[in-house]
């Protein structure tokens, strides 16, 4: 599973072989989730209500970059880091 992202001790990554509507996965601590990239919205999983605000944050910033990534991971090319929440 790429990593794509990484802050905060939050991991962003995203499957070559996932399928349904565009999302990424996180890690943090021993919580997982999968979120859509569309409408930010939790679709599996669970996280903190402060960790998932700062992931809905940095989605919403980087959300062309996320569909970018999710086009590559289905044609499975490499996929480009994105920067961190600062």
């Amino acid at each position: 599973m790429p990593e794509i992202s990484r802050f905060l001790g939050i991991v962003i990554s995203m499957y070559y072989s996932d399928h349904g509507i565009p999302h990424f996965h996180v890690e943090y601590n021993n919580f997982e989730a999968s979120i859509s990239i569309d409408d930010i919205a939790l679709l599996g999983g669970n996280l903190p209500p402060r960790i998932f605000g700062l992931v809905s944050e940095w989605a919403i910033e980087n959300k062309e970059a996320l569909l970018e990534d999710w086009k590559l991971a289905k044609e499975k090319q490499k996929l480009k880091k994105i920067k961190p929440l600062v």
